[in-house]
């Protein structure tokens, strides 16, 4: 699986450096890290969504907050590799 973080300047002001961190633990923490690809990219031209914005093996997620983010994680990366 690939998870590509947008990293350009408006996700970061929404928070994407505490998306990369909490995905890196939790990637750590339910024993994922060697079935995921984690990077960053440029912008993805979603700027306008709330919070952060990534692609999930080619399929866009966006709008990733600290309220949100477990439950795509579940849904979005958990459930798919467990």
């Amino acid at each position: 699986m690939t998870i590509e973080l947008c990293m350009g300047s408006s996700c970061s002001a929404k928070g994407a450096k505490w998306v990369l961190e909490e995905m890196k633990k939790a990637l750590r923490e339910n024993n994922l890290e060697d079935k995921v690809t984690l990077s960053g990219s440029l912008c993805l031209g979603l700027c306008s969504e709330p919070g952060a914005n990534m692609k999930i093996n080619g399929e866009v997620v966006t709008g990733v907050t600290q309220e949100n983010f477990y439950e795509i994680f579940n849904e979005k990366i958990k459930s798919v590799l467990a």
